[in-house]
């Protein structure tokens, strides 16, 4: 397998996938995943960009979570590690990756829609890491309805606690930690700009969380810190069989875009690396898409 440093064509460095039909229970495991992802454990390539940086990353058990904690960490960064306790094998692998690198990983399991825990949670990775200067929001609910009336409060509520709501709780928690040169990284989706007609909950979230993001950049610019995005595209992680995707769309997932074929987490970790290097020192308030050639505004 080609790094990602290795000249290659983009259509063929991972192959075509067409995933059977399968299920998982919210919100779902990279070990139980029919075919499994990329998450760079043998693709990933550091050359010591972030060395020496403190890293919170939500959502990191598993995924586009789980593939940049292993960049940060082959980049020189320690991370903690924030997932709900179901996905404790996830974790703990991701884990191991890490420390193999001679890296610290802090793991700190919990639910972002509860608020105390956003508190607690930023708290906890500076007093494990010794400090904080890069977070990134990445954790993410995703509940494909066919129409607008099966779409009842609790799944509305939830989505938004879970997407939004708690990256405004981290962000706002980690702000008090950030010295100049700190950075934080969203992520948000293509979704923000083709809502798909069963995620009307969850684009809403991703448009939400742009907006978010490019105010935030321009409020705390001054302070030295900054703030920006990413928007995956259709990338195969858990969270498209644990009801993110409808059953029957898994095996024709990710072929629509101009590349052919769905995304793996490990392609969108050099973005979220570059947006929290120094490389980027001027990009502020920027949504980077790794969509697969699909386009975005």
């Amino acid at each position: 397998m080609a790094d990602q440093l290795t000249f290659t064509d983009p259509v063929t460095r991972f192959p075509e996938i067409t995933p059977p039909k399968q299920h998982q229970p919210e919100p779902g495991l990279d070990a139980e995943l029919i075919p499994g992802t990329d998450r760079g454990e043998e693709s990933y390539r550091g050359t010591g960009r972030l060395e020496g940086r403190r890293a919170l990353l939500t959502g990191a058990d598993s995924g586009i979570g789980a593939a940049v904690a292993i960049a940060f960490a082959r980049e020189g960064a320690d991370v903690a590690l924030n997932y709900l306790p179901q996905e404790e094998q996830d974790a703990q692998h991701i884990a191991e990756v890490i420390r193999a690198e001679g890296r610290a990983a802090v793991l700190l399991p919990g639910d972002l829609a509860d608020a105390a825990f956003c508190r607690r949670l930023v708290a906890d990775a500076v007093e494990g890491l010794g400090g904080l200067d890069a977070l990134v929001n990445n954790a993410g609910r995703q509940i494909a309805v066919d129409s607008l009336e099966e779409i009842d409060d609790e799944q509305w509520e939830s989505t938004f606690a879970v997407n939004i709501h708690a990256m405004f709780r981290i962000a706002r928690a980690a702000l008090a930690h950030l010295v100049p040169g700190s950075t934080i990284v969203n992520t948000t989706s293509i979704q923000a700009y083709q809502p798909s007609p069963t995620l009307v909950d969850y684009a809403s979230t991703k448009a939400a969380i742009n907006t978010f993001t490019k105010g935030l950049a321009q409020q705390v610019a001054s302070r030295g810190i900054r703030v920006n995005a990413v928007a995956p595209g259709p990338i195969w992680t858990p969270l498209q069989v644990s009801d993110g995707q409808p059953k029957e769309a898994l095996p024709e997932f990710g072929k629509s875009t101009p590349l052919g074929r769905a995304g793996q987490p490990t392609e969108l970790a050099p973005a979220y690396v570059f947006l929290t290097s120094s490389e980027s020192s001027y990009v502020l308030g920027e949504t980077l898409a790794v969509t697969g050639g699909s386009p975005t505004p």
